[in-house]
């Protein structure tokens, strides 16, 4: 079935957005430093899926699931959606494990400053 694969990358991406849109993690705290991010990431790894291609080391292969649209020889539609995916729920994760680790931090100074007052 031809753009399910494209279809699932986009379908999944909103569920990250929605994600981020309710705990405020990347795009809704910051839209433009998160736009900036996942383009420089998209393109990072564009330019690395370029020199993967010319030195022969990556291929596309065929797949029912691909639309069959190419932006160049071996690099597929779907290849700069999934790329900045990637990069979008690297960041809203990362974001996610910062706010757990600094809630954390808080919530153990808190309760050592409490156990300091009992002495």
């Amino acid at each position: 079935m031809p753009g399910l694969y494209l279809g699932a990358i986009i379908l999944s991406g909103l569920g990250v957005a929605l994600l981020d849109a309710r705990w405020r993690l990347a795009a809704w705290r910051s839209p433009a430093r998160t736009g900036v991010a996942v383009a420089i990431g998209t393109l990072f790894f564009l330019t690395w899926d370029a020199v993967g291609i010319v030195s022969g080391v990556f291929v596309k292969g065929d797949s029912p699931l691909l639309l069959g649209v190419d932006l160049a020889p071996q690099l597929p539609l779907e290849e700069p959606f999934f790329l900045a995916f990637l990069c979008y729920v690297s960041l809203v994760l990362w974001a996610a494990a910062e706010r757990i680790l600094s809630r954390r931090e808080r919530a153990d100074a808190a309760s050592a400053s409490l156990g300091e007052g009992k002495r």
